[in-house]
């Protein structure tokens, strides 16, 4: 450790290092690398290597990733249930405040089997809809087994 009093030292070969002698290549650390004798296979190798890599490198992005949209696709699918717990809830509430208005007007018996008969149509109609909606599902991926047919055609005769 150099203090104020002390005089500075001449340079030496550590700090020479890096710097072009007159006579020849340069010296110290910055030297050119000797030129490595690969073949072929060598480098073609290494290039699958560093393929591989890279492709092991994307894939466990893209899972961290989905496990961390999962997560929140789990909170928020969370969320939604106890909104319809909370739906359903509502709609147990509204039918007996409806059912206890309606014993006002007429006996309590009377008032509950008007509340169930209105569920029992909204019910009906609900079910007959969905069953029509559910005949006009096809679960044959139509597009998709033709374009492989297109495909599997071109594979046999791609000059075609």
């Amino acid at each position: 450790m150099a203090t104020l009093y002390e005089r500075p030292r001449a340079p030496g070969p550590e700090d020479l290092a890096g710097t072009r002698s007159p006579m020849g290549p340069p010296t110290g650390a910055h030297r050119s690398p000797e030129p490595r004798s690969e073949s072929v296979g060598d480098v073609i190798g290494e290039i699958a290597e560093d393929l591989t890599g890279l492709v092991r490198d994307e894939i466990n992005l893209a899972k961290a990733e989905l496990k961390e949209e999962a997560a929140k696709a789990g909170k928020a699918g969370g969320m939604l249930a106890g909104a319809g717990y909370a739906g359903h809830l509502l709609v147990l509430f509204v039918s007996l405040t409806v059912m206890f208005a309606l014993a006002h007007v007429v006996d309590i018996a009377w008032a509950a089997l008007i509340v169930t008969a209105l569920w029992a149509a909204v019910a009906a109609v609900l079910y007959v809809l969905g069953r029509k909606r559910l005949k006009d599902v096809n679960l044959k991926p139509e597009r998709t087994v033709e374009t492989l047919k297109e495909d599997a055609a071109w594979a046999r005769h791609p000059m075609n």
